[in-house]
Formats: C-alpha cells, sequence, structure tokens
C-alpha cells in the first residue's frame, strides 16, 4: 500500500509538471483596446552587453504580426538618449504620461533580461534566453499583460557517441555559438514566446490583425 501511494504521489507530481499554466485574465486588456506598442529598452540583469540589442531587434516582429503598431525600437532609443536617459533603469522610471505625451503610443512594454548568452556545464553548451515583460496602459498607467518566456539552443539537439561525443558536442557547440552569437537567433524564439499573440497566454489580437476579437490561444477551448 505504501508503494502505491508513493506511485501516485509520483504520477500527480509529474501530471502537475506537465499542466499549462493558468489562463491569463485578459479583461483589462480587451477593454483598454490599444492600437500601438512602446518597447522600451530591456534592463539588463546579465554580464552580456548585448543582450538587450539582441532581445530588442527580434520583439518588433511578433508584436506587429500580432496586429499592432509597433515604434521603432532604435528611434526610441534615441529619442531617449537625446534626452540624457541612457539607461534602461532611468528609461523604466520616466512617467507614463510623460510617455504617453512625447510618442503618443497607447501602451508601453518594459521588459527584463535574466539570462543570455551561452555557456558550458560539465557535458552541456547551451546558448540560453530568459526574459519576463509586462504592457502597461500609458493613458491611464493600468496593467494590460504580463508574462515571462525562456529559450534554449539545446532544446531541438540530440546528443549521441557516448560522454565523449557529448563532452566534443558541447565544447563545439559553445565555441560555434559564441562566434557566431546564438544568442541573437535564441532571441527570436524567446520573443516570439513571451509576446505574440499565437503562443499561450501571449499578447491579444491587434486591431490589424484579421483576427482581431478572437480569444487568445489560452482561451479557446
Amino acid at each position: 500500500m505504501n508503494k502505491l501511494n508513493t506511485i501516485s504521489f509520483l504520477v500527480l507530481i509529474l501530471a502537475g509538471c506537465v499542466s499549462p499554466p493558468p489562463t491569463y485574465d485578459y479583461t483589462s486588456f480587451r477593454n483598454a483596446a490599444p492600437n500601438s506598442v512602446l518597447i522600451l529598452p530591456p534592463i539588463n540583469n546579465t554580464n552580456e552587453i548585448l543582450a538587450p540589442y539582441g532581445l530588442m531587434s527580434q520583439l518588433t516582429r511578433p508584436i506587429a504580426e500580432s496586429g499592432y503598431y509597433v515604434f521603432s525600437p532604435s528611434l526610441v532609443e534615441k529619442t531617449f538618449i537625446n534626452n540624457g536617459l541612457n539607461v534602461a533603469q532611468d528609461v523604466h522610471n520616466v512617467p507614463i504620461d510623460k510617455l504617453h505625451s512625447i510618442f503618443g503610443a497607447d501602451t508601453a512594454l518594459y521588459i527584463n533580461i535574466e539570462e543570455y548568452g551561452t555557456s558550458y556545464v560539465v557535458i552541456s553548451s547551451e546558448t540560453v534566453v530568459v526574459a519576463s515583460a509586462k504592457l502597461v496602459d500609458l493613458r491611464s498607467g493600468e496593467l494590460l499583460w504580463n508574462g515571462n518566456a525562456r529559450a534554449s539552443s539545446a532544446e531541438t539537439r540530440g546528443n549521441s557517441g557516448g560522454l565523449a561525443g557529448m563532452l566534443i558536442q558541447a565544447a563545439l557547440s559553445q565555441i560555434i555559438e559564441t562566434i557566431s552569437d546564438k544568442g541573437f537567433d535564441i532571441s527570436a524564439i524567446a520573443a516570439n514566446r513571451l509576446v505574440s499573440s499565437t503562443t499561450y497566454n501571449g499578447f491579444l489580437y491587434g486591431p490589424r490583425s484579421p483576427k482581431y476579437g478572437q480569444p487568445a490561444l489560452s482561451e479557446k477551448k
């Protein structure tokens, strides 16, 4: 009986591990009905100086394809720099009414990068990008959406050839991915998982999408 109980407990744990997160409450998002998104320079919590540029360069496409007008991140960053705001933390502290008056955007996307880059650990090497974000209504200050995403180059990579083969593969992967700056490619996956309307708990379809008004992917039965 004890063994049966233990097995049942483990099954419940494993079932819980594969269960998707709860469906996001899109009530505020729907009521706000935003048309445009201002992507703010990400706060970089990693040691990789290219991380903000790698992720920012990949965020515009999934947001635009979801049906929103996206302000050019490079022009937005240049505007902040010209006004003496060179640090992402300072940009994130700008009052929302000020952002709205300068850019005229409906919303702003605040991003934090937690992991970025290629690492080598024992017999594994992978390029990882981990980020979180929140969408704030610049007209009211209300939080419309928040989420997080992780992407890794190891997700589709198979190991073969025993321990020696795995060690060689890991070393080669680290060299190749570092030289080629694999972070940009992995950022594209992370960005899509984070904000795209085609991913679970991502953005709602925007007014420029033919699917505008349809439920989010996580809301579909």
